[in-house]
């Protein structure tokens, strides 16, 4: 439960009930499922007591999103890495899943945490994922390395995004259950308000019971 409740669809005006009426669609082209546990769209639903800033920021995920000069994969792990380092709880499990419907392993998922050990990561893929942790001059250069300018561009809007989802952690919102029974890679830091479904195993990767 956040803390704040949403704008109830009675109380919408008519854009965003129709933000309502497709945020949860495109949930789930993203994530191939259903959630489990809620809606789906209870960030939206607290964005959209100011429309504006909520049509606005529709639109600049979208345009991010949009971006093809990086591969999904890339984009996925450094979105997942950027909302597990913010600890994000609704992130990450809606992360989780999209990372695991575009073709992630659970022993991709399980290993992120710790991706610059793991065998199961590109030299590529762990220097985007090392510029999704701290970005140094030392490190610019060797990321310069993988990527042109427009890749650059687009992973650092990326980032840009994903730092916005700071948001859902300071009103609390919790896992929607896209990973439900599955795989789901934990916040670095704890949530400030901890869902009792979520449990933490020995590899550190939090799995949605």
């Amino acid at each position: 439960m956040a803390r704040i409740e949403g704008v109830s669809k009675s109380q919408a005006g008519p854009l965003v009930k129709l933000v309502y009426r497709f945020g949860p669609r495109a949930m789930k082209k993203m994530t191939g499922r259903d959630p489990q546990t809620g809606n789906g769209i209870e960030p939206i639903q607290i964005w959209a007591y100011q429309p504006k800033m909520m049509v606005g920021m529709g639109r600049f995920n979208w345009a991010v999103r949009k971006g093809k000069a990086v591969d999904e994969r890339i984009k996925n792990l450094v979105e997942l890495k950027g909302a597990q380092m913010i600890g994000c709880e609704y992130c990450v499990d809606l992360g989780s899943q999209i990372c695991r419907n575009s073709g992630l392993s659970d022993s991709e998922l399980l290993a992120l945490p710790r991706y610059q050990s793991s065998d199961l990561f590109t030299d590529r893929e762990k220097a985007a994922l090392d510029y999704a942790v701290a970005v140094t001059d030392e490190l610019f250069t060797r990321v310069r390395s993988h990527f042109d300018e427009r890749q650059l561009v687009e992973i650092t809007a990326l980032l840009a995004l994903v730092n916005l989802d700071r948001f859902n952690a300071a009103f609390g919102v919790g896992s929607a259950g896209f990973s439900d029974g599955m795989v789901c890679v934990p916040p670095d830091r704890p949530d400030p308000a901890p869902s009792a479904a979520r449990v933490t195993g020995p590899d550190e990767t939090a799995v949605v019971s």
